[in-house]
């Protein structure tokens, strides 16, 4: 399915590609894509959703042809999350359902807790991401998860940007997660996207989202143990109706994740995909399009 973008100028300056289908009256839905991807991550559920609602995805900051600012800074969290309330000015959108994967779904809690306060977020649809309070506690006391994040060590690390620059941000991916071996993408899809990363440029860019996050990623040598004397930070609870989809394959993130998740969201509907890894709004878009159903019409 191809999807049609248009240039949206924000209002902070930072100009994105932006996919917009479906009646302009309807509901809307604004997708995120994670990392590495784009708004393609989304494409069977904007193709089964939009005769219904209106389906907006952005490549985000740093992706594709959208604005490239350098340095890490320019990608902190709040940043990211202002570009979606700014993409919602944008688009003159009062009110909206915000969608999100992987880097997208962290984006998307955090717009969530905001937009919530602002009556502008009326709804959460969260895949594979997880909430920025457990995350962090499982890096520190979690072996399963810590070691499955290790990567993100390589990511911030500068000392790759000699081999992404000259090859591009497959080198990395295929030294550090071992994506050559994901072979559930399409193989069209998988060129689309090997030709995105193939710009060392937009690859730092990309990378610069692990550079800017708070997140504390120890080493495995590291006590298994919250650090003396830290304090979780103090977020309110997420009390919009909450669609959490977790496909229970995920190797990047184990399902210890939804532990301790319905303390922190209040209305939440949890729905699991069995013998699905990390990218399920793709590798399992049935299960997530009857989901995403279920949750919006009932």
């Amino acid at each position: 399915m191809d999807l049609p973008q248009a240039r949206t100028r924000l209002a902070n300056g930072i100009e994105l590609d932006v996919v917009d289908e479906g009646p302009r009256d309807a509901p809307a839905l604004i997708f995120l894509h994670g990392f590495p991807e784009n708004h393609r991550t989304w494409r069977h559920q904007i193709a089964h959703l939009s005769d219904r609602y209106r389906c907006i995805a952005p490549d985000q900051r740093g992706y594709r042809g959208s604005s490239r600012p350098n340095g890490a800074v320019a990608y902190d969290a709040s940043e990211l999350i202002g570009d979606i309330f700014h993409l919602a000015a944008a688009l003159d959108l009062k009110e909206f359902t915000i969608v999100g994967h992987d880097w997208g779904g962290a984006i998307a809690w955090g717009v969530a807790l905001r937009g919530q306060e602002m009556g502008m977020a009326v709804r959460a649809i969260i895949a594979n991401a997880p909430h920025p309070l457990i995350f962090q506690k499982l890096l520190y006391t979690n072996h399963h998860q810590r070691e499955a994040s290790q990567y993100i060590r390589d990511f911030r690390d500068t000392a790759n940007d000699a081999l992404v620059r000259e090859k591009g941000l497959g080198a990395l991916l295929e030294r550090v997660t071992n994506w050559q071996n994901d072979d559930a993408m399409e193989p069209a899809e998988r060129d689309l996207l090997r030709q995105d990363w193939s710009n060392g440029e937009a690859a730092i860019a990309m990378l610069n989202w692990y550079r800017a996050s708070a997140i504390d990623v120890p080493d495995m040598d590291a006590p298994f143990a919250l650090p003396e004397g830290w304090e979780a930070p103090t977020l309110p609870n997420l009390i919009i109706p909450t669609l959490v989809i977790w496909a229970l394959d995920d190797t990047a993130l184990p399902a210890e994740n939804l532990d301790g998740l319905d303390t922190v969201v209040e209305n939440m509907t949890l729905v699991e995909v069995p013998n699905c890894g990390h990218f399920v709004p793709w590798e399992a878009p049935d299960a997530v399009n009857a989901a995403m159903d279920a949750f919006l019409e009932p």
